[in-house]
C-alpha cells in the first residue's frame, strides 16, 4: 500500500509542477471563467456550494494569518480560489491583494471576516474594521470567533444587525468543543460552521458531521496539517511515508461533510503545494487509511497546541500585527 501511494504521489507531484491555470484550462479542468459546476463537497477546482447558505466556494480557502500576499492572491485567484479567510492573524500584504482583487472581482469572491468580540456593542466597529483594509463593502460571512457555548443573545442580536444593514450576509461560528456544533447547526441563522478537522484529529466524523442535520450549514475545516505536525518527518510513525500538505487538504476534502479546507500559505511555494490537492483529487481508501495512520501516530508523539487570544481581541476583535 505505502509503495502504490507513493507512486500516485511521484505521478501527481509532476502533473503539479507541469500544471498551472493555463494547462488546466486546456485539459478543461478549469475553464478561464472558473468552473460553474456546483455541489456540496468536492477535492477538485469545480465550485462547491457553502451548505444553506448557497455561497459558490471554491473547495480550499486562504487565511490571511501566514503571510500570503500580492501577486500570489491573484495568482490563486487566476487559478480558481475565491475563499479569503480575514482571520486571526490579518497581515496587512494579504488585506491590500484582497482589495485588489475586490476593486474588479468583488461578485466573485467570498470574503469571510471573523470577529471574536465578547461585546456586542463592538461588534460593528470590528467588522467595519476589517471591510475597510479588504476594500469590501460587505462581507459573505461574518465569523463569530471561538464560541464554545451559545452566544448570548447580544452576541447574537449584534450579529443579525449587521445582516439587516448589509453589512453581512452570512454568519459563521467556530467552536473547540465538537458538541456545541449541533446546536449552532439547529440555529436558522447560522449557515455556516468552522470545524478543526485532520486526520490526526478524526473526531468529527462522529461528534459533529452525523449531527448537522438534513440542511446542514456550510462546513469549512481548518488546522489540515495539524499546525504543519502532519508533514513533519520526524513525526511519522516509523515505517510510513510522510504526507505532503496536499495529502492533508485531500485527506479533509475527501470528506463527503466538508465544504471548504483553509490553507495558510507563505508564499508561492506552498501555495502551490495546496493548491495541488484540487489536482490530485480525492483520496482512495488505501490512501485514506494510510494518513489515519500517521495521523493517529502524529497525535500520540507531537506537543499538544492550543490556541490563544489576547484581552484586546476578545473585546473588539480587530487585532492586526
Amino acid at each position: 500500500m505505502l509503495r502504490v501511494c507513493a507512486l500516485r504521489a511521484a505521478c501527481c507531484e509532476f502533473a503539479c509542477a507541469s500544471g498551472g491555470a493555463a494547462h488546466q484550462t486546456e485539459l478543461g479542468l478549469v475553464p478561464s471563467s472558473h468552473s460553474s459546476t456546483l455541489s456540496r463537497m468536492g477535492c477538485n477546482w469545480n465550485r462547491v456550494v457553502l451548505g444553506r447558505s448557497a455561497v459558490p466556494s471554491s473547495a480550499l480557502g486562504i487565511g490571511s494569518s501566514f503571510g500570503i500576499q500580492s501577486p500570489d492572491l491573484e495568482y490563486a485567484f487566476e487559478r480558481g480560489i475565491n475563499y479569503f479567510y480575514w482571520g486571526s492573524v490579518r497581515r496587512p500584504g494579504f488585506g491590500r491583494a484582497v482589495r485588489g482583487l475586490a476593486r474588479h472581482h468583488r461578485d466573485r469572491m467570498v470574503i469571510v471576516v471573523q470577529s471574536y468580540t465578547r461585546v456586542g456593542s463592538l461588534m460593528r466597529c470590528s467588522l467595519l474594521s476589517g471591510l475597510r483594509k479588504l476594500g469590501a463593502d460587505y462581507a459573505d460571512f461574518l465569523l463569530l470567533g471561538w464560541w464554545n457555548e451559545l452566544p448570548p443573545d447580544r452576541i447574537l442580536d449584534a450579529a443579525r444587525a449587521l445582516q439587516e444593514q448589509g453589512l453581512a450576509r452570512h454568519l459563521m461560528i467556530s467552536c473547540h468543543h465538537r458538541p456545541s456544533f449541533q446546536v449552532y447547526a439547529e440555529l436558522p441563522d447560522i449557515d455556516a460552521v468552522m470545524v478543526r478537522y485532520n486526520a490526526a484529529h478524526p473526531g468529527a466524523e462522529e461528534e459533529v458531521f452525523p449531527h448537522l442535520g438534513e440542511d446542514p450549514p456550510g462546513v469549512v475545516a481548518y488546522t489540515a496539517t495539524r499546525w504543519s505536525d502532519l508533514v513533519n518527518p520526524s513525526l511519522t510513525p516509523e515505517g510510513l511515508a510522510t504526507p505532503r500538505a496536499s495529502d492533508c487538504y485531500r485527506f479533509v476534502l475527501s470528506n463527503s461533510s466538508v465544504n471548504c479546507c483553509i490553507t495558510g500559505p507563505k508564499n508561492r511555494a506552498e501555495l502551490d503545494e495546496a493548491m495541488c490537492a484540487l489536482d490530485r483529487g480525492p483520496m482512495d481508501p488505501d490512501e485514506l487509511s494510510w494518513m489515519r495512520l500517521v495521523g493517529a501516530g502524529v497525535k500520540k508523539h507531537a506537543r499538544p497546541h492550543s490556541g490563544s487570544m489576547s484581552l484586546v481581541d476578545r473585546l473588539t476583535g480587530i487585532h492586526s500585527p
